[in-house]
């Protein structure tokens, strides 16, 4: 199995207050890249052959990961960023890919590994992570995240996907507008029709008809996976998110 880390983000929002770095995968956390993090942990994937990372070549100057494959350039948006970076494993075999944001320091390889044996128990073109708010409560409590209601529990959506690439290289408008819309549940769920849109408003959506209707509208089997492991769904995207993060790693033993 292969694995793309989407590093592309320049810091030109509210982090640039707190970090000066010019992308956001450089900020520093106890003296490492943010993406530094990420990439340790594909290295202790023993599933993981090869990692494509996407980002600027002074991003990914100083990485050392022993499975980074090849650097790609950033395109104009994430949708163009993961893109070019399946177009590179064309013709050079392999199947699945793992891909994750670089903005996720706290990722550790347990949890790599809980979410990849979940996704071996179901067959689907798309396995999209998901992470209990209880769950994240419980080992981060205080840390702000997005949350969605539905029948089955209370969410925050993953920085972890398994997708297989030729279906998704056939639907990048319709996963263009998910991405967009991925920190504002409500106006995600619109894409799904009304009547889902209801439901959703009502708390009585369940991930399973999600599934269903992801699949009559673009023809993509996806799976919801739910992992317990928080650190999934903790991602780096405003300056207390970056100062929790740091409060964290200062604790953790080094080389972890």
């Amino acid at each position: 199995m292969d694995a793309v880390i989407l590093g592309g983000a320049e810091n030109s929002g509210s982090l640039k207050k707190s970090a000066g770095a010019r992308y956001e995968a450089q900020i520093e956390i106890t003296g490492r890249p943010m993406i530094d993090f990420v990439v340790a942990a594909l290295d202790k994937l023993e599933c993981i052959d090869r990692v494509v990372v996407v980002a600027a070549e002074e991003v990914a100057a100083g990485l050392k990961g022993k499975k980074i494959w090849k650097v790609v350039s950033p395109g104009p948006d994430m949708v163009e960023s993961l893109h070019r970076a399946l177009q590179s494993f064309r013709g050079e075999g392999g199947g699945y890919v793992l891909v994750l944001s670089s903005d996720i320091p706290l990722i550790t390889v347990e949890a790599l590994r809980d979410f990849l044996q979940q996704c071996q128990e179901r067959e689907a073109d798309i396995y999209y992570s998901l992470v209990p708010r209880q769950a994240i409560e419980e080992r981060f409590a205080g840390v702000q995240r997005t949350y969605v209601r539905l029948k089955d529990g209370t969410f925050t959506g993953g920085n972890v996907v398994l997708i297989h690439p030729e279906a998704i290289l056939s639907y990048s408008d319709y996963l263009r507008q998910a991405i967009q819309l991925r920190k504002h549940p409500l106006k995600l769920c619109r894409l799904l029709g009304i009547k889902f849109f209801l439901k959703f408003l009502a708390g009585r959506l369940t991930v399973s008809e999600i599934e269903v209707r992801v699949e009559e509208l673009i023809k993509l089997k996806g799976a919801g996976v739910v992992s317990l492991y928080p650190e999934i769904g903790i991602d780096v995207d405003k300056p207390s998110d970056l100062q929790f993060a740091r409060a964290i790693l200062e604790q953790r033993p080094t080389g972890l």
